[in-house]
């Protein structure tokens, strides 16, 4: 896949659009297994949207292409907003979407590494996620490889002490082809982040082991492409600092009546609620001009 330029004309209108349509084939997947994540992947749709149409450097027809990108999804929870972009980079065809979580498919309710072309790592229990990639960038350093890593979590993941020693290991190794970003929805399953163990300011925090923090709109696109930008540029400069993007968003974005809310950080909206979310999400981002 060719990088995005963002100021390249309709391109910020594009995964506008994109973000629109994953939304919806993210309420389709979540009728098929009659339960999902709606608050975390709705949280981090323009962020995936605009790493894999907008900067991500992939190859879909050679999933293991040795030169690629690596993206790390620590937050594997979340990974039904990711499949229905696999699948329309076509990794895999549309059908499988229909699949999901039933006995045999290769999409299951975290990613599988060993089942799903374009996943490269198998999440389960958060809190891995960090020191995946970090060992990852730390790999393509060694091979002189030109390889960028990504790596999303959420801020409530930010809870478990193995984060904190990637992110001092990193520093430490000076891993600029490494970028975290953390997608601050402010609520977990067991409530709101900051009720639970509270790490704001996180800028601060990465900044004080040496990273690059930035903090952004997770829901721009416009924002979003600026940093990863920001982040290249600091990347070809030798021995410069791993990057991390806070990244404000919203538990359940685009869904009016669930916006925020723990409670909802999975469920199922069925019936006439689903038929609402499906408004819901189209009058919205209409008002917004998306």
């Amino acid at each position: 896949m060719t990088e995005v330029v963002a100021t390249r004309d309709g391109v910020v209108s594009m995964l506008q659009d994109r973000s629109v349509e994953m939304r919806l084939a993210n309420l389709r997947l979540v009728e098929v297994a009659g339960s999902g994540h709606y608050g975390p992947c709705f949280s981090c749709m323009e962020i995936l949207v605009s790493l894999y149409y907008g900067f991500l450097r992939i190859r879909p027809d050679e999933p293991a292409w040795a030169d690629r990108d690596r993206f790390v999804m620590s937050k594997g929870h979340a990974c039904s907003a990711l499949y229905p972009i696999l699948a329309d980079l076509g990794y895999f065809p549309q059908s499988v979407l229909g699949t999901f979580t039933r006995l045999g498919s290769l999409l299951g309710d975290h990613p599988d590494m060993r089942k799903v072309p374009g996943i490269d790592f198998s999440s389960g229990s958060l809190g891995h996620g960090l020191s995946i990639g970090t060992g990852m960038a730390d790999g393509t350093r060694l091979r002189a490889g030109d390889s960028r890593v990504v790596v999303l979590l959420g801020d409530g993941e930010l809870n478990e002490g193995q984060v904190w020693e990637a992110v001092a290991y990193a520093s430490h190794r000076r891993l600029s082809n490494l970028l975290a970003i953390v997608d601050v929805n402010r609520v977990s399953v067991d409530g709101a982040t900051k009720d639970l163990l509270n790490f704001e300011p996180i800028e601060r925090r990465f900044a004080a082991f040496g990273w690059c923090a930035e903090r952004v709109d997770g829901h721009s696109h416009t924002d979003l492409l600026a940093a990863y930008r920001g982040f290249d540029e600091r990347r070809a400069a030798p021995d410069g600092p791993p990057t991390v993007l806070v990244a404000d968003t919203v538990a359940g974005k685009g869904i009016d009546f669930i916006e925020g809310m723990a409670e909802w950080h999975v469920g199922y909206l069925g019936g006439v609620d689903h038929d609402r979310a499906v408004a819901s999400i189209r009058r919205m981002f209409a008002e917004e001009g998306r």
